[in-house]
């Protein structure tokens, strides 16, 4: 898959990028940059892709990406058309490994704070009470001024280094393959996938958007994504049912075919497969939280 690369803004007056995003449409692309990335959705909602890893994300959410790890956030299209009930409130960090010098993560201090930049690499999905703490020093970073601003991203980076609840999202055998020729064709398979998950999508008709031969289009996809292609939309439509069923206004029969599939004995299949567990259990297990 051919992400684009992004080249993150810095000048000669800050050693890191910090910025604030309220448009839905920032950067709503698969992408990838040299900069490690700290984001924070304070308000917003939709799909993550993330290397090879696919799932909703939502209010309060912190990660952090490692550099050259293509990555796409896609907000829901109530975002776009004006009916959610609040605007896109996103904050983004971006920030070299060198950014205080070439042996500040040399120093023995440093060590672990080393190991979870690393680690990085797979994404990192950060939970609990450093979640909390993180999400409260971003907006105080952006508007931060001089020596200031240092230390508060010290103690973010001080945060996810003593973070207890965090887990990797990307499988440890992904590796990004940015070869030129292949430069859109990912963005328009996920464009495409997502607007029409509830219809029944052919290989001839994917393989179209693709610009590819159907028999291609499956070498290539499972190739570069480690996946099939019908594994990836059953990705999207049990993510789908995923927000409907925390949401509760529909049965769970409803959800099955308002998210594409056919068959309610393979939805359940493919969405315990996917999530490890049944559709009610989910239901009940996010209504205790």
């Amino acid at each position: 898959m051919k992400p684009h690369l992004l080249n993150v803004s810095t000048n000669s007056v800050d050693s890191f990028s910090a910025r604030r995003d309220v448009m839905p449409d920032v950067n709503n692309r698969w992408h990838y940059h040299s900069a490690l990335e700290l984001i924070y959705i304070k308000k917003g909602r939709g799909t993550q892709f993330i290397g090879d890893s696919i799932k909703n994300f939502k209010e309060g959410d912190v990660v952090l990406l490692g550099s050259n790890l293509p990555h796409y956030w896609r907000f829901d299209a109530e975002f776009f058309d004006g009916k959610a009930s609040e605007p896109v409130d996103v904050y983004v960090i971006h920030f070299k490994e060198d950014f205080l010098g070439s042996a500040f993560l040399e120093l023995p201090e440093n060590q672990e704070l080393k190991k979870v930049l690393l680690q990085s690499i797979q994404g990192i999905q950060l939970q609990g009470f450093s979640k909390e703490k993180i999400a409260g020093l971003m907006p105080q970073i952006i508007t931060a001024t001089g020596t200031m601003r240092i230390i508060k991203i010290l103690e973010v980076l001080t945060e996810i280094t003593n973070c207890e609840e965090r887990s990797t999202l990307v499988s440890l055998g992904f590796k990004p393959n940015f070869l030129e020729n292949e430069k859109d064709r990912i963005q328009s398979i996920y464009n495409y996938t997502i607007s029409n998950y509830k219809n029944k999508i052919e290989l001839k008709e994917i393989a179209a958007v693709a610009k590819i031969s159907p028999n291609s289009f499956c070498k290539f996809f499972k190739t570069k994504s480690r996946k099939t292609y019908t594994r990836f939309l059953n990705e999207i439509r049990v993510g789908q049912a995923c927000k409907l069923l925390i949401e509760n206004n529909l049965t769970v029969k409803e959800i099955c075919y308002d998210c594409g599939f056919y068959n309610f004995t393979s939805f359940h299949k493919y969405f315990r497969e996917i999530t490890g567990k049944t559709p009610l259990k989910y239901q009940q297990a996010f209504s205790k939280q």
